[in-house]
């Protein structure tokens, strides 16, 4: 939704509704964890008045732990922190879960994915970020698809059954590089605003994307997040 036309939000929203898209991605910024500002409640609280569809948050502010309930009340569906924002991740996970949302914790580039080795078995989605949060329009970084291998050995000696969502520079093109059978994966879809040329390839993704879930994860990723109505509360 960051790319949405603000003018016309409802519109853009209702656009995303009735597309195939199973998720509506927000990226909430506070101007401190990384220098832009987004979204607050009010916006957040409209969009989910426009669609029936699962809200997937991503918080990129500090002290998480403060909102997270109150994003969740506010209608998301799961509610992804930054490792590197809080010094209670799991905590704020206890949060998230006491709320009725599904809890995400998603990892700057430069952050390993060995940090979340004790907190995997209690979320339900790990975030990788294969551009620096905070800014659109930047590329995918390459060496995201080795540490989302690793992530991905992770969850499986684990045994957790978390969703790897990917988040940055994706298109078309790249979408292919992640097309193993192993992972799991869900990449945000296209910014509502962008040229039609870009919104068909970028829907192109989104389909290239669903086809990453193999029957062993198909149900956590498509079947567990997704909810209809306005409710939009999930159990842990």
């Amino acid at each position: 939704m960051l790319s949405a036309d603000f003018g016309h939000l409802e519109r853009d929203t209702q656009m995303i509704d009735r597309s195939a898209a199973e998720w509506v991605h927000i990226d909430v910024m506070d101007g401190v964890f990384v220098p832009n500002i987004s979204f607050g409640f009010p916006v957040m609280k409209a969009i989910r008045k426009a669609t029936s569809k699962l809200l997937d948050v991503h918080l990129m502010i500090v002290e998480p732990e403060k909102y997270v309930t109150r994003f969740a009340e506010a209608g998301a569906g799961i509610v992804t922190f930054h490792y590197e924002a809080t010094l209670n991740p799991k905590g704020c996970i206890d949060l998230i879960h006491r709320a009725g949302a599904k809890a995400g914790v998603s990892i700057k580039p430069a952050t390993s994915v060995e940090v979340l080795r004790d907190i995997v078995p209690l979320i339900d989605l790990v975030l990788v970020m294969s551009v620096e949060p905070g800014f659109g329009g930047q590329s995918f970084m390459p060496d995201s698809l080795e540490k989302i291998r690793e992530l991905r050995a992770m969850i499986d000696e684990t045994e957790s059954t978390a969703v790897i969502e990917v988040d940055g520079g994706i298109s078309a093109h790249n979408s292919r590089l992640l097309s193993t059978p192993e992972p799991t994966l869900w990449s945000p879809a296209a910014p509502s605003s962008a040229p039609r040329t870009r919104r068909r390839r970028s829907r192109e993704c989104c389909r290239a994307n669903l086809r990453l879930l193999s029957p062993k994860h198909l149900l956590p990723a498509s079947r567990a997040f997704r909810t209809h109505g306005k409710s939009q509360k999930t159990k842990p």
